[in-house]
């Protein structure tokens, strides 16, 4: 990015580091979302919200739709279903390489912010370990 990153921009991109890695280098995402964040923030000070209120009007704006992570979801299908093929310390640089395998089976689903709490999740993370199983027995791993 070549503009100065805002506080909201920052913690987007943290959370993005850790959560949704294929949009890091998405520059323009990232700073339409951490100023309409920045904005709910100011807006909601303006009109009287506590700074700790203001915050959370902040953080909704700012992690609306980013709250389910089908990427965290498979590391942790990698740490706790195939403990024995990848190391924990490689869960994560593995599911960066499986994701893109796999895309069909995140695109089944309507993976909002609360997917992990509807029925469809256990369906989805069955499948998932599935598709991660195949991959390893035709050796990619």
């Amino acid at each position: 990015m070549s503009q100065e990153l805002s506080y909201f921009r920052l913690s987007l991109l943290s959370y993005l580091h850790d959560s949704h890695p294929g949009l890091v280098a998405n520059d323009a995402f990232i700073a339409t979302r951490g100023d309409a964040a920045a904005e709910a923030y100011s807006a909601a000070v303006k009109n009287g919200e506590t700074h700790d209120r203001a915050g959370e009007l902040a953080d909704e704006v700012l992690y609306a739709g980013l709250l389910f992570s089908p990427y965290n979801t498979l590391v942790n299908v990698l740490c706790s279903e195939f403990s024995d093929e990848i190391l924990p310390e490689m869960a994560r640089l593995r599911a960066l390489e499986i994701m893109p395998k796999i895309d069909e089976v995140f695109g089944k689903y309507n993976l909002l912010d609360d997917f992990d709490s509807t029925p469809e999740y256990d369906l989805f993370y069955t499948e998932l370990t599935g598709a991660v199983q195949i991959l390893l027995e035709n050796g990619i791993q």
